[in-house]
């Protein structure tokens, strides 16, 4: 490998611009795709941000919707990165070495949707100054809000700054130097445990919102998500794999397959040990659950939206467990996606809107989204799509053209 002279910062960024510039006609068309869909976001959010939250399916009692559903997968989804983080910075596993910035990346771009969503959440963009300390209300420390924004933000900047250090270090034929990032690794993973324990607190500190005060709320989070997230990951691994001449090693999938399948028996024992204690002798605690599971007074929109998810998740957890394809992508990449999926539906509007209903006075509602929440969701899921591509782009291509073996 021959370093090439004068490569600077701005020449990185000038040439990350332009490798995402270009590509194949394929290619292309996805970004114009993802471009639409951000626009019509744009536009979907224009009504809001005219309107207000009131053209949104939200209202008195369902406060908390598609929005704050998604961000809570989301959160997971990027605390997931620690999974390969921890075994290719600490363990120097070779083979997560090889894929773990595609893991960096994905969390940077969950995390620029987890992000956006709050934003999307609050109504408006102007109210985003809230939560600026120093300059908004912020309250810290006795708000939980206020640790979500500090861990979330705090996240975001670790699993920014140590792949682009990384990554620049390759991309001027130098290797990087582990003295200068490895304790922010270390700070990474306690940082990636603790941005969706902070988000589990959030629910468990609201006293009337007794479908939410649970113990196992925070463990299974992370069970969820350590679940969901390596799914996602070897899902966008397999696209690199047959897509670019970047390959990917067999037995990465392998253990990204025994990660996932730890993680939600795990989150799967802990659901049934929920169910248990709901129904084995409910109370008027357990109405949240009734209605969620069976439904309470003709109100039972989501039914067959919680059994269909905890039906998939049992069967692509036991898919993946057995593995009857042997690692074969024709059984896994499905399992993977399937289990992402259900994960996402129990823990996305499955947790949010039962906890919800009844209110405190007793009032039961249906929560359906509207166009205008549907169209922000899909922007903003454009958007963090985008993200995660120029990020695994430019990697793909410096540690291809210019990188050294770490």
């Amino acid at each position: 490998m021959t370093a090439l002279p004068r490569k600077n910062l701005l020449t990185f960024v000038l040439d990350v611009i332009r490798w995402n510039l270009k590509g194949s006609i394929g290619f292309q068309l996805f970004r114009i795709v993802l471009l639409g869909c951000m626009g019509f976001g744009i536009y979907a959010y224009s009504f809001q941000a005219r309107y207000g939250l009131a053209v949104t399916g939200m209202n008195d009692i369902v406060s908390w919707g598609l929005y704050i559903s998604n961000f809570t997968f989301l959160v997971g989804v990027a605390a997931a990165a620690v999974m390969l983080i921890l075994p290719a910075y600490i363990f120097h596993d070779p083979d997560f070495h090889q894929v773990v910035i595609i893991g960096e990346g994905v969390a940077v771009g969950a995390l620029v949707m987890c992000l956006t969503f709050i934003v999307a959440d609050m109504g408006g963009p102007l109210q985003a100054w809230h939560l600026i300390p120093g300059i908004g209300i912020f309250n810290f420390p006795s708000s939980l809000l206020a640790w979500d924004v500090l861990v979330l933000n705090g996240y975001l900047l670790l699993n920014g700054l140590v792949p682009a250090y990384i990554l620049y270090s390759h991309y001027r034929g130098r290797k990087a130097d582990e003295r200068k990032y490895r304790p922010f690794v270390f700070l990474s993973i306690f940082w990636a445990f603790s941005i969706h324990l902070v988000t589990a607190f959030l629910y468990q500190g609201l006293p009337a919102r007794p479908f939410w005060n649970n113990p196992l709320m925070g463990p299974r989070f992370l069970a969820s998500a350590f679940a969901a997230g390596p799914a996602l990951i070897s899902l966008i691994l397999a696209v690199i794999h047959s897509t670019t001449t970047y390959k990917i090693d067999r037995s990465v999938f392998h253990k990204l397959r025994l990660i996932i399948v730890i993680s939600a028996i795990i989150n799967l024992i802990m659901l049934f040990s929920e169910v248990f204690k709901e129904f084995y002798f409910p109370t008027h605690h357990s109405i949240s659950s009734i209605y969620l599971f069976f439904g309470l007074e003709g109100h039972n929109s989501l039914v067959p939206w919680i059994w269909v998810s905890v039906s998939a998740n049992l069967l692509a957890t036991l898919v993946l467990a057995f593995n009857p394809g042997k690692n074969n992508p024709l059984v896994l990449l499905p399992a993977c996606t399937v289990l992402f999926v259900a994960i996402w539906m129990e823990k996305g509007i499955g947790l949010i809107v039962p906890g919800l209903i009844p209110s405190p006075l007793g009032e039961i509602v249906d929560y359906l989204p509207t166009w205008v929440e549907l169209g922000v969701t899909l922007g903003v899921l454009a958007l963090g799509i985008t993200v995660v591509t120029w990020l695994i782009r430019a990697a793909l291509i410096i540690e291809q053209e210019y990188g050294m073996n770490r």
